[in-house]
């Protein structure tokens, strides 16, 4: 069989929704409130974040809306900037996209993955490094890591049902999963002493100064401190943009693109509202970092920030540790398939425009990118062995609210720039709500800039460096064409 011509419309309503879910929920609901309790020591301003957090996530997919209407290519968010500012700026997105943003995220899924599958097979243990040199690190974690991306990679290489097949079963499975976990928490694992606790101080925020004694926080530092702890409540809630990529693949992606994306937004940001909930009842949120057993650590100080695994272990026991890991391996497995589903299209696109390795512009005879998810596969596997993907992703969600502002803001360019193009869907209160989403997004980049250089400058200067990559690629094509 020969190369396919166009991609096969396969992603219904259902499924669409699936991927925006499935590719949202991983392992940080789970782990991450850890650290948000610790920047802001307050249960109420905990809760801030995470509503925050949901709030410009659905915002953003409300005003993405507008965008898939008018631009229902494959590529997604590159084809906005593309086509709202010019090819630089498109470019510059693919560049980070691939260079950190999806193969970063691909790498830091994967080797939770790995870790939480270590619980289950002990012989798979991060103890265990048979090769060191440097970042470099080869062991167990690492094999089972990379088989996990290959093994995905092969499965959306068979075609885009074999690749929502996966989807929509995994996604389904841990949505259920992590339903199950909040009603059984609610009812099980509230705890009255932990409720009083946490009501006493529920908005009375501190952060732990020198010498272990808490300072309060009010004015800019309380701002400061809910915008630096926001890197993970936006980290955990991201990736929902990924449905766009896949336009190309969605059955009439004007309407199924801007409803999958409120919908799976508003889903999974109630769950993590609740599975909070969850927290809050069964765990005091403050404690001590050598407190006696999960409740003297409370939220703050659980073991291995693994708040899910210490809520179930006031029911269950020690039965817990395996629960939360079966429940972490189906998670990541399912928030990969989506990442790597979609991310080989935007590369696709690139390459029509001339703007990426010809060979990603090419669709196997099942109707993929093949070369693109090759390459990414690899490159995530790289970064695996390299043991840099957490930083990585420290530096990924500055990146991520630069081009979500950027991309917003697009909206108000296209309606003065292509005032009669065809929009199906209208951003959902414009002006003044993606407006506001811009306002919000800008202020916690201005925090991070501020307070976490060294989260901010390394993301920014891996987009500049974009800028002189950009200009040798068309120097290469133009070449290749004389």
């Amino acid at each position: 069989m020969g190369e396919a011509t166009s991609f096969t419309k396969s992603l219904n309503l259902f499924d669409s929704t699936a991927l925006v879910a499935g590719s949202m929920i991983g392992s940080g609901i789970f782990i991450v409130s850890a650290d948000v309790a610790r920047q802001v020591g307050s249960p109420g301003w905990l809760m801030v974040t995470w509503v925050l957090a949901g709030f410009l996530t659905i915002i953003a997919a409300l005003s993405y809306g507008e965008l898939a209407g008018m631009y229902p290519k494959a590529g997604g968010q590159y084809v906005y900037l593309k086509e709202a500012y010019n090819p630089l700026i498109g470019f510059l997105y693919g560049w980070t996209l691939f260079l950190v943003i999806q193969a970063g995220t691909i790498a830091a899924v994967a080797m939770a993955f790995a870790k939480f599958f270590g619980i289950l097979f002990p012989w798979v243990s991060e103890e265990v490094v048979w090769i060191r040199a440097g970042f470099f690190k080869f062991g167990p974690v690492q094999i089972v890591a990379i088989l996990s991306i290959v093994v995905l990679t092969w499965i959306n290489s068979r075609g885009i049902r074999s690749g929502k097949k996966v989807q929509n079963a995994f996604t389904t499975g841990k949505v259920l999963l992590l339903v199950a976990f909040i009603v059984v928490g609610l009812i099980f694992a509230s705890d009255a002493g932990a409720i009083a606790a946490n009501k006493k101080v529920f908005w009375q925020p501190v952060q732990e100064g020198v010498g272990g004694a808490d300072i309060p926080l009010s004015g800019l530092a309380l701002m400061a401190a809910i915008g630096m702890a926001m890197v993970g409540t936006l980290f955990s809630s991201d990736a929902w943009n990924n449905i766009t990529f896949t336009a190309g693949e969605v059955i009439n992606p004007r309407k199924n693109i801007p409803l999958s994306l409120v919908l799976g937004t508003l889903f999974v940001t109630v769950l993590y509202l609740l599975a909070n909930t969850v927290y809050l009842t069964a765990l005091p949120l403050r404690g001590e970092p050598g407190g006696d057993g999960f409740v003297g650590r409370g939220m703050q100080y659980a073991l291995n920030d693994r708040l899910g695994t210490a809520v179930l272990s006031g029911i269950v026991g020690n039965h817990a540790v395996v629960i939360m890991a079966v429940f972490i391996v189906i998670s990541t497995f399912g928030c990969n398939n989506g990442l790597i589903l979609s991310g080989a299209r935007v590369y696709f696109a690139m390459a029509r425009d001339q703007l990426f390795f010809r060979s990603c512009g090419k669709l196997n005879n099942h109707g993929v990118p093949l070369a693109g998810l090759i390459l990414q596969g690899v490159w995530a596997s790289l970064l695996c062995l390299s043991g840099t993907y957490g930083q990585l992703l420290d530096y990924v969600i500055f990146a991520v609210l630069i081009f979500y502002v950027l991309t917003i803001s697009g909206i108000f360019i296209l309606r003065m720039k292509h005032p009669d193009i065809e929009r199906p869907y209208r951003a959902f209160g414009y002006p003044v709500v993606p407006a506001l989403y811009i306002l919000l997004a800008t202020a916690i980049m201005v925090i991070l800039l501020i307070f976490k250089p060294g989260y901010t400058w390394p993301g920014l200067i891996i987009v500049i460096l974009g800028i002189p990559v950009y200009f040798l690629w068309q120097r290469q094509w133009n070449n290749n064409r004389e």
